[in-house]
Formats: C-alpha cells, structure tokens, sequence
C-alpha cells in the first residue's frame, strides 16, 4: 500500500469483523488527518480497541477489499479485520428493530451528536449553527459551526471536525465546553446560537471569550 493522492473529505462507519453486537463507528476521513491508508488502519485499531491490528476493510454485504483511502466512498460502511476473512454477518441490520431504510429505523441508527438516545429530535433533523472559541485564544474570533441538516454526526465525529477546523495549538480537539468552563458531553446538551470553547488536553482557560472577542449586539 502505497500513500493516496489529496481527496475530499469523507465519513465512513467501520464495524469490527465478526461481532455482531457492535453497533458502528464513524470516521472522519481526511488527507491531512490520514495522509496514508496505514495511518487511517493505525487510528482504526486504537478507536474500535481491536485485539488485533486492522490491516484490511470489507464491503460488508460482498467481501470486497479496500486497497487504499481512494476507494472510501462518503457514507460507505465498511467492516475492519486483521489478518483473517471477512466473517459473514448482517453487518448493516444488527441490533435493528427496523427495517432498512424507514424514517424509524435511520433515526435509531443514526444517534444525535453525542449519543443522546433522542435522534428524531427536531434539533437533530433541522439545521443547527453555533459558534466555536479556540482555548486560551483571544486572538481569533469564534470559528462558525455548521451542523449537517440531514444526517446528525456523533459526538466522536464532531470533536474530529473541530479538529479540523478550529486547529487548536494543544492539538486535537478532546471536548467542547461552555463559556463557563462546563463541559458538553452530548449532542443534545448543544444550544442553537450559542457560544462553546474546544479543549484539547489542556485544562479549560477561564477567559473572558464573549466579551473580548463578539460585539454587544451579537451576544446570546
């Protein structure tokens, strides 16, 4: 395997190989966060906790390979084994009480940012903006966070994108917190309009990000 070529950003759901209570993990798919397909398999392993080290991908219906970044389509769903075969399952209805494909049955796959067990919220469906100050910067202003309209990202995939975009000198991003220092640990805990800080590994810095940083007019 050999390093891929500058793609557009994807997210894709991994299953681990052969466990069918395993309900999925979202992956934010990135050339600057995954500059090689060795790198992507690496972060695999550490976040499905694999006992052993996720060297290849399968289409989960026909067992087809996945030979490099360039072959992850946006929204594919793939399964992550080791050295073994792919081991046959209905990957994509497991733990289902819903048929494929129904509004019922997309929403109970699909959790709200965080996990909350309410995914046919109208918070979830609708659109959702809020915006982001980087810890300890009262340089930068807010950075503006667009939330898919149709599909709701989970928290995990969330923190991956303000890693991406925020660009925290800490590095990654680890938790959003509110402009008091409380940290937001679900999706549904998220308010439309208002204000959070991304955190890295650092501890939350109490500064005074609204009033530095956004004009009186524009505060919530």
């Amino acid at each position: 395997m050999s390093p891929q070529g500058p793609a557009p950003a994807r997210t894709v759901l991994l299953y681990r190989n052969g466990d069918r209570f395993f309900p999925g993990r979202r992956f934010l798919v990135t050339p600057r966060r995954f500059p090689t397909f060795e790198a992507f398999l690496d972060e695999v392993t550490q976040a499905l906790h694999t006992p052993l080290a996720v060297r290849n991908l399968y289409t989960p219906r026909h067992g087809r390979g996945v030979t490099g970044l360039g072959d992850l389509r946006d929204g594919g769903q793939y399964v992550a084994a080791g050295s073994e075969r792919l081991r046959k399952l209905d990957y994509l209805n497991q733990g289902r009480k819903e048929p494929r494909g129904t509004r019922k049955g997309l929403q109970s796959r699909h959790r709200c940012l965080g996990g909350c067990g309410n995914a046919g919220s109208s918070r979830a469906l609708g659109s959702f903006s809020c915006s982001v100050f980087r810890n300890g910067d009262l340089l930068s202003p807010p950075f503006p966070l667009e939330l898919p309209k149709k599909i709701p990202l989970q928290w995990d995939t969330l923190l991956a994108t303000l890693t991406e975009k925020v660009e925290l000198g800490s590095g990654a991003v680890n938790k959003l917190c509110r402009l008091d220092g409380t940290p937001v640990c679900r999706g549904e805990e998220l308010e439309n309009g208002q204000h959070y800080v991304a955190v890295g590994k650092e501890e939350y810095k109490a500064l005074p990000y609204l009033e530095l940083l956004v004009p009186q007019g524009c505060r919530t």
